[in-house]
This record gives C-alpha cells, structure tokens and sequence, in this order.
C-alpha cells in the first residue's frame, strides 16, 4: 500500500496506470465541452482501449459533438429513441458493457454519467472484479458515486483545465508572477471541510495510527477513498493530498527520509 507518488489521487492510481480501460460515455447527461479534460482525466488510471459514446445522433442539441468525437478518437454509437420518454441509451451502454466484460479484453471500465441508472451496471462491474471510474457532474445521485471504486466531478476538470488556459494566457503577456502570488494569498486560509468529511478523515487516521498516533498518509489516502469514492483534493481547491492535509489546522504531519534521500514520507496523526 506504498504511495506511487504524491499526486491527485495517491492511492488510487498505485498500480492503475497499465490497466485496459473501456470509457462509455453517455451524451445525454454529459456536456461536449468537458471531454476533452474527461478523457486527460482518464488516462492518469490506465490506458482507454474502448471508446464510445451513445446518443440518438440525428437529434439537433447532440451537433455541437462532431469535432470533439474527431479530437478525441471516441466511436459515436447512434441509438434511436423508441419511445417518447424512454432512455434507450443506457440500455444500449449496459449491453455494450456486458459484451465488453465478457469479452476479457479489458481491466477496468470508465462510466460516464450523471444517471442514477448506472448503479446496477457499475455494482455489477466490480462484483466480476473490475476497477469502476464514474465522471459526471455535481448533480450525481450518490448511489451511483458510491457503487464506484473512483468518482470524480466534472465541474472539477473543466475547473482545472479553465485554470490552465489562464495560465497560458497570463505567461504570454509577461505577467507570470501574477499567477503564484494569487495561489500563495488563497492556500494561506484553511480549506472549508464539511464537518462529516472532517470527521471520516480523522476516524480513518485514528483506525490506522501506530502506538504513537502516527499514520501513513498513503494508507490514510487509500481508505479514504474506499470509504468515500468522491473524495478528490481538487474538490478543495488542492491538487495533492499532503498539501491539503498540512493546511488543516486539526492535523500533525511528519515527514520522514527514506535511505534514498530524496524519498520522504508522510506520516499523519490527530491533534489532541
């Protein structure tokens, strides 16, 4: 349960990075113009074998996904709707996903959606011992974040890739020292923590800690996750774990040399 490194997710992209993904995207409940940071997102878990995205095509509101779908190398899959207020879409993904399954081409699945009518389908996945990574916005409806072994937002990749282009911008006017000043004033305040995920974060420490109340923060990242799929530092406006962890005045942090010198870890306890 070492930490692969200090990254978005530590401990869940440890061993992930190799795995065979099948992304299935459903465009009903997805926005076009958050793929392109979708499918960047992806790759940080494994490698996109499959790509498909399944909607009723010949539908005006879906025109804007042509030149994304080309970016992207992602295999449109027409599904009419047969009847007025039916979603055959999902019924379409569920099958693909079976097929794909069975198939043993694959090490793991990328759902995307905000449909609760994926629970099933994801719960499914991972009872035949397949890695499940759900992306859909806020308005997810927790059964289906919590039957994922990952679940990210996309408000939080469109968030990040909108920060980078300020980046860009900014760097080619000549006004980079502007961007880490701004960062510096922001980290200097407390992240806001809702009480409950204070209160998980401190109980996983407690159940992990040595003698001393120490814990690996690696370990603590890892359990975390299990316990809470949506857990994401960039939700807090942080993209590692150990400097989230350091801004939260409730926390001890101890960082300890390994024999190669330019390895440390980090261990965690609770404030008394």
């Amino acid at each position: 349960m070492n930490q692969l490194r200090d990254n978005i997710n530590p401990s869940f992209s440890q061993g992930l990075n190799d795995l065979r993904l099948a992304v299935l995207i459903d465009a009903d409940n997805i926005p076009y113009a958050s793929v392109t940071a979708m499918m960047e997102e992806v790759t940080r878990y494994g490698i996109p074998t499959f790509k498909r995205i399944y909607g009723d095509w010949t539908r005006p509101n879906l025109g804007g996904w042509k030149n994304v779908l080309l970016e992207n190398a992602i295999t449109p899959i027409q599904q009419y709707s047969y009847t007025k207020g039916k979603n055959a879409t999902d019924s379409a993904m569920i099958i693909d996903a079976m097929d794909i399954l069975y198939s043993g081409k694959v090490d793991g699945f990328c759902i995307v959606s905000s449909d609760s009518d994926f629970t099933r389908l994801a719960t499914r996945l991972r009872e035949a011992g397949m890695k499940v990574i759900g992306i859909g916005e806020k308005k997810t409806p927790m059964p289906f974040i919590s039957s994922c072994d990952k679940f990210v937002y996309l408000e939080i990749l469109q968030q990040a890739a909108n920060e980078e282009v300020e980046e860009t911008e900014v760097a080619g006017n000549g006004k980079e020292a502007s961007i880490p000043k701004k960062k510096e004033t922001k980290k200097k305040q407390a992240p806001k923590i809702e009480p409950a995920v204070l209160k998980l974060f401190k109980n996983t420490v407690y159940d992990l800690a040595d003698d001393n109340g120490w814990a690996f923060l690696g370990e603590v990242g890892n359990m975390i996750m299990k316990k809470l799929p949506s857990f994401d530092p960039r939700n807090y406006g942080y993209y590692k774990l150990t400097p989230l962890f350091k801004d939260l005045p409730h926390f001890e942090i101890d960082e300890r040399l390994t024999e190669k010198s330019n390895i440390r870890h980090i261990f965690i306890r609770n404030k008394k």
